[in-house]
């Protein structure tokens, strides 16, 4: 192994400890947190949480994704300010609005507890935050830092659910110690990082603008499309067949999840940087993306293995016998995951390579395969079977544009 790939895989593996053990918190409080809510309310917080995650996308207009493409230091610094002020005057912006309209759509949302309602806008623009904060911290090698702030975040987020569980078991409660963990680890990490002011002030900010204008046009619809997908099954399966199945539904995705979460945030981190390096270098990111690719489909063979001969009983085991149903929905999503744990840490090289164009077509065809077989059949069961097989074969596809769009084109 040479030297440029074991300082690779150390940068994983350290990135991985902290990720571990950021994931393995909320895993081991789910234990608890499964026999303190009922899953009605788990659901409910959960499709909230699903549309906060939207709102961050949106509300970020993709410029995080950007950040890994600039130099190292001060240019990556003015431009992770610009970010974050972008975002900001976004959700202003809504906020604004929202508060304006409110008269409007106010009696649509009568059923919707209203301190989710309260809380929407701030865990929007936390969540924002963190996505270019972590951004940045992975682009600059501050690999430490990151899994500091991700540990924090969650044993925060954690140890407040089940503090509120035990006194008022509620979406409304959850969604608040949630909002508290993501402030705290975004403070976190901006206390590390220092955002510096704007070096020229709107100068600055309109030529970042300028710059990476390519991004909000493509990568903001295919992100938004991409993260709408991935939520949308719980916010149609709660309109659908009720917050108990969405309450199902949303414990198989948070523990199939984990895996993706758990190793192939770190690797994104990673192969954000190598892959960026050696695409500035060489015009191509073919190497460290076989790598990536290899150990990634690995580890998606003997997690998918284990998960297929022990998961229901180990659903029932981990959650009680009135998470059984929750076991059965994560087997109907299995191949989904599989296929999702592979491709999405590679699925930068679309940015690194300037393809967002064809990345916002794909997207958009995901969208509408998501929409069709959440909308189509009768059964809860026959639904998710049909979303998990139109999701998985996307990304195979996905996973072949990648790999062509690696090869760049070498100098």
């Amino acid at each position: 192994m040479t030297g440029e790939r074991r300082s690779y895989w150390r940068a994983v593996l350290l990135v991985f400890s902290g990720t571990a053990a950021a994931q393995i918190i909320p895993i081991l409080g789910s234990l608890v947190i499964a026999r303190l809510f009922i899953p009605a309310e788990f659901g409910m917080f959960m499709t909230w949480f699903g549309l906060v995650q939207i709102g961050a996308v949106l509300s970020t207009g993709r410029f995080e994704t950007a950040l890994p493409l600039e130099e190292n230091g001060a240019p990556r610094a003015q431009a992770a300010s610009s970010a974050l002020i972008t975002a900001a005057a976004i959700l202003s912006a809504v906020a604004i609005t929202g508060a304006c309209l409110w008269p409007l759509y106010a009696p649509y949302l009568e059923d919707v507890p209203s301190t989710l309602i309260a809380l929407f806008v701030p865990a929007v623009a936390a969540a924002a935050s963190v996505l270019i904060l972590q951004s940045w911290a992975a682009s600059e090698g501050q690999f430490r830092a990151l899994s500091m702030m991700r540990i924090t975040q969650a044993a925060i987020i954690t140890g407040l659910q089940i503090a509120v569980g035990f006194v008022q078991p509620s979406a409304g409660t959850l969604a608040q110690a949630h909002l508290t963990g993501v402030v705290s680890g975004a403070l976190l990490m901006a206390w590390k990082l220092r955002p510096p002011r704007l070096a020229e002030g709107r100068r600055t900010l309109f030529n970042f603008w300028k710059r990476y204008r390519r991004f909000p046009i493509y990568a903001l619809p295919a992100g938004t499309v991409n993260t709408a997908a991935a939520q949308l099954p719980l916010i149609l399966i709660s309109h659908r067949f009720g917050a108990d199945i969405a309450g199902y539904v949303a414990m198989a995705f948070r523990m199939l999840g984990a895996p993706i979460s758990l190793l192939g945030s770190a690797v994104l981190d990673v192969f954000k940087r190598r892959a960026s390096e050696s695409w500035r270098a060489t015009g191509s990111c073919r190497g460290p993306y076989l790598e990536t690719l290899t150990v990634l489909a690995a580890g998606s063979m003997v997690v998918t293995i284990a998960f297929y001969l022990v998961g229901v009983e180990l659903f029932v085991f981990a959650f009680g016998p009135e998470w059984a149903e929750a076991g059965r929905v994560a087997l109907i999503l299995l191949p989904l995951f599989a296929m999702r744990f592979v491709s999405s840490p590679l699925s930068y090289t679309f940015f690194i390579a300037e393809k967002q164009p064809i990345d916002l077509v794909w997207q958009v065809c995901l969208f509408v395969i998501t929409v069709v077989t959440l909308t189509t059949f009768a059964t809860y069961r026959n639904t998710l079977a049909a979303y998990a097989v139109g999701y998985g074969l996307m990304y195979v596809v996905y996973l072949y544009l990648s790999f062509r769009f690696s090869g760049g084109r070498p100098r």
